[in-house]
């Protein structure tokens, strides 16, 4: 072979082996990456190829799918009561993408994911489609239903957990929306988009777990078990050593009650009618850095409670001033809490101490039905002695059955409440979220439900907001919801 033939040769060898290289590259090291680009419209095209796994709730698909016309993806998502469920699942859009279990739990209602490879192999040889699988949940539809439907035009959110397990009972958030309004990539999809995306009541929002409020009063309840809990108080039902009136400490501002005879009440009672002052002392007397370590008990700043959808972080602040700590010990100042982590406060109490880590996801299931994952219930802490939780429980009994959540009222129930009004905005001048937390009791004593309902509802007049007038019905018609529905 001449000289110019062994070059030409040399430069075609060396650009075989670059072309090999160089698909072995994109196969094997940049496979994953180019497969789950956004700009890659066959893997877009793919998860929408065949109809997706369901989401179930009580038995019943609360999702399904139906065939796009003059598009490339051939289906699409459908929702059935999709504002009711909306907070629970999120949407599946095929221009706007996924969120909340829709999104997590893609790789199971796609069929994509490894734990089902067997029955894609399977299907190979019997020419089976290719099918996804299901994600059942934990929600309880007549409590999810109660929920919705009493919290109705008001801006506001719910969240109800069995205490025993954990589970995730309902979810609601208002006011919501349609996803089957924008599952597609048509220009009405697109239109109902950005209605909602620029919507003033951010209506794409869970404000059951992704808005943090201030918690006001319901937040008395976690200082009372951080009072009991250090051995500042012991008997509930003695005197405290309150001021009256009482000043902030360090500072020459007193602070306000709303309540009758706050001077020198005993815990108990001072919780019965939410007095102020006593719950700011407790506060000041236990201490900033022992509060912080009580709250965190609870699950206050833990930016990892995914249920599996994460929750914005409920913040007790670790760095405040003295008079910062007091007012935050009556969930003001800089304390924030979403709905979810204050129905896990009352949770813990109702369980008598003991707080189980909140879930929503029961199982996953193959499309046959066969269990690929089941949830085992989890502790997640003990923020309170049981002995302690005994006290707080008597001591939201008290709220209901003789204060400021006599609302919440069940009939030949115990049910254990607290009552909180918000105050927010400079110098406190916009209208107060309405707070409420509450467990109803079986006969035996052990509890099957706990909730949380705020409510934000700048259509009412000011002086008629609060947790007794707006929250507590709300919760009582979930937990009756929840005693009814046998699941107790």
């Amino acid at each position: 072979m001449n000289k110019p033939l062994r070059r030409i040769s040399l430069f075609c060898g060396l650009l075989v082996l670059a072309l090999l290289i160089r698909t072995n590259w994109l196969q094997y090291v940049q496979a994953e990456e180019l497969s789950t680009r956004k700009e890659n419209r066959r893997v877009q095209i793919a998860q929408y190829a065949t109809e997706r796994g369901n989401i179930i709730v009580g038995g019943q698909p609360i999702t399904g799918s139906a065939v796009t016309d003059g598009s490339d993806y051939k289906f699409k998502r459908t929702y059935v009561d999709g504002p009711l469920w909306a907070p629970v699942t999120g949407y599946a859009s095929q221009a706007f993408g996924s969120n909340q279990l829709e999104s997590l739990e893609d790789g199971i209602l796609t069929g994509n994911d490894d734990r089902l490879f067997f029955d894609r192999t399977i299907g190979m040889f019997t020419g089976e489609k290719k099918a996804g699988g299901n994600v059942v949940t934990t929600l309880n539809p007549a409590a999810q239903k109660a929920a919705y439907d009493k919290l109705g035009n008001k801006k506001g959110a719910v969240a109800a957990i069995d205490p025993r397990t954990g589970a995730v009972l309902a979810l609601v958030s208002t006011p919501s929306y349609d996803p089957s309004r924008f599952a597609g990539n048509s220009k009405a999809d697109g239109q109902a988009w950005n209605e909602l995306k620029d919507s003033e009541d951010k209506n794409l929002v869970n404000r059951a777990l992704r808005e943090t409020y201030p918690p006001g009063s319901t937040f008395k309840v976690v200082t009372a078990a951080a009072a009991l809990e250090n051995g500042v108080v012991s008997d509930i039902n003695a005197p405290t050593d309150t001021a009256d009136p009482y000043i902030l400490p360090g500072t020459k501002t007193e602070m306000v009650n709303h309540a009758p005879n706050c001077g020198k009440a005993s815990l108990n009672d001072a919780l019965r009618v939410s007095c102020n002052s006593v719950f700011a002392n407790m506060g000041d007397k236990v201490g900033r850095d022992n509060m912080v370590k009580a709250a965190e008990k609870f699950g206050f700043n833990n930016s990892k409670i995914d249920i599996p959808v994460r929750a914005f972080a409920s913040v007790y602040d670790k760095t405040m001033g003295k008079d910062g700590n007091a007012l935050s010990s009556i969930g003001q100042f800089n304390t924030a809490a979403t709905p979810l982590q204050m129905a896990m406060v009352a949770s813990a109490i109702a369980n008598d101490g003991k707080l189980m880590k909140p879930y929503m996801v029961d199982q996953l299931t193959a499309p046959n039905l066969d269990i690929i994952e089941k949830h085992e219930p989890q502790e997640m802490s003990r923020p309170v002695s049981p002995e302690n939780a005994k006290k707080l429980q008597q001591m939201m009994v008290n709220v209901v059955e003789n204060g400021t959540g006599t609302t919440a009222k069940i009939k030949n129930t115990v049910v254990g409440g607290k009552t909180g009004t918000a105050q927010h905005g400079e110098g406190n001048k916009k209208r107060p979220y309405a707070w409420f937390i509450s467990y109803a009791e079986n006969p035996d004593g052990s509890s099957p439900v706990a909730v949380a309902v705020v409510i934000e509802d700048s259509a009412a007049d000011r002086e008629d907001i609060s947790g007794a007038g707006l929250a507590a019905p709300v919760a009582k018609v979930v937990m009756e919801a929840v005693l009814n529905s046998g699941k107790g």
